[in-house]
């Protein structure tokens, strides 16, 4: 994916429903965060509160800012697997490194593959520099697959090396607060043990 399609312009899509939080809501994220919740809890994961969300379909993607004066965006994808499969014979680190190397950009540089441990979910992710063809500038991009719960996620995070500073501590707090396989019945409320 690369950061030149940020020239493109953009529809961005309103929400079909606004929905008041109740008092009692369980919803907290760190300051200056929002919590993002894919399909009543499949998937959910921390972004700075002033991301704007650019796409829904066929994937999410949230950007630091409105396209096209936007310099990061996030990306994310999941599907649900059938429950009492045995993922041990299809690790994931050969599902990440294939996801991740069908590109048209030219790779520079590719980073180690780092494992998170986590005793709720498996995640991996790994990071590629690459120049934007149609920009002529370096940026990286950080692709994550996870999976737990019977569900698989994949989190990609494209930025520019200028930004890196600004834009790792965003990729670290989505990954650290990522959360698969739950089921919220009431978004307007959060998650409730009883």
């Amino acid at each position: 994916m690369t950061m030149s399609r940020h020239k493109q312009k953009n529809t961005f899509p309103k929400p079909t429903k606004t929905l008041r939080m109740k008092d009692d809501h369980t919803w907290d994220a760190p300051k200056g965060y929002k919590i993002v919740v894919a399909d009543r809890g499949a998937v959910s994961f921390n972004v700075p509160r002033n991301w704007v969300i650019a796409k829904l379909e066929p994937h999410l993607e949230l950007n630091d800012r409105k396209p096209p004066d936007d310099d990061a965006r996030l990306s994310m994808s999941f599907w649900r697997t059938p429950p009492g499969i045995d993922w041990t014979g299809l690790p994931l680190a050969p599902l990440l490194l294939k996801s991740s190397e069908e590109t048209e950009m030219k790779v520079l540089e590719t980073g180690p593959l780092v494992s998170v441990p986590r005793d709720d979910l498996e995640l991996m992710w790994i990071e590629r520099k690459f120049i934007d063809p149609k920009e002529k500038r370096e940026a990286y991009t950080r692709i994550a697959m996870a999976r737990g719960f019977n569900v698989h996620v994949l989190i990609t995070c494209d930025f520019w090396v200028d930004d890196a500073k600004r834009i790792r501590p965003v990729w670290d707090e989505a990954l650290r607060s990522l959360q698969l396989g739950r089921v919220i019945e009431d978004p307007t409320k959060g998650v409730t043990l009883h």
